[in-house]
């Protein structure tokens, strides 16, 4: 829910776009408020646009919520869905997750899918547990042939905003093992092809060692996102890995 008005997002959204077009091998993809999203649209030329939710219905008398096709129409390639701030704070359950993702599906819009464990359930031993549960939860019901555009996000909850770090070594075992679970649910092959991100206090003097050491296809950039010099140097980093 940042930054507070319309100036300064699009001030923040300019220097970045700026920056960014230097950088040729990176794909960036900013997922601002809703009610930037509109002057957004006719900014974006060398940056994608994604969402930061949507709902699970195409239109209807749910007031306050957004639907997949309304981003669609706003030029959004992709929407953020299962973020822990969602689960942690509004509650949504695995099955809302999962009617979330299949309607983003529907919508051609590609899922950036969150999963993670918090800081109790790691120390209780239940991480693994906890990503399988996520995940078999999350894509119930759905195809290998509908997933196209599906991309996975690893955010240990406990590692975000609060100065705990998930080392790059810690962050790989369970990127690797989410791939496991998509092999199992769907096949070997998409679960080679699908994009993984890791989330959790990422900057740009860890940035590089998540991609390059910790193999992940890309980063979910929180606070860091809301200063366009270490957003860019971040970019930097993963394009030098």
């Amino acid at each position: 829910m940042n930054p507070s008005s319309l100036a300064e997002a699009n001030r923040l959204f300019g220097l970045v776009e700026k920056g960014s077009k230097k950088i040729k091998k990176a794909e960036v993809v900013v997922c601002p408020p809703f009610p930037y999203l509109l002057s957004m649209k006719y900014q974006a030329s060398s940056i994608k646009l994604g969402a930061q939710d949507c709902f699970w219905e195409e239109k209807g008398a749910f007031t306050g919520e957004v639907s997949p096709l309304m981003l669609k129409n706003l030029r959004c390639n992709y929407v953020i869905i299962g973020h822990s701030e969602r689960r942690n704070y509004f509650g949504e359950t695995d099955g809302v997750i999962n009617k979330k993702i299949k309607s983003a599906l529907q919508a051609k819009l590609s899922p950036i899918f969150c999963i993670g464990e918090t800081w109790q359930e790691r120390n209780k031993g239940k991480t693994r547990q906890v990503l399988k549960s996520q995940i078999e939860k999350g894509l119930s019901g759905i195809k290998e042939n509908e997933v196209n555009g599906l991309i996975l996000a690893y955010e240990p909850v406990w590692a975000i905003g609060n100065g705990k770090i998930c080392s790059f070594k810690e962050a790989q075992v369970m990127g690797f093992y989410s791939r496991e679970i998509i092999a199992r649910l769907f096949s070997s092959l998409l679960a080679k092809k699908i994009p993984v991100l890791y989330g959790g206090s990422v900057n740009s003097k860890n940035a590089r060692d998540y991609v390059r050491e910790g193999g992940f296809d890309g980063l979910l950039v929180g606070g860091a996102s809301l200063n366009d010099q270490e957003f860019i140097e971040i970019l930097r980093s993963v394009v030098n890995a």
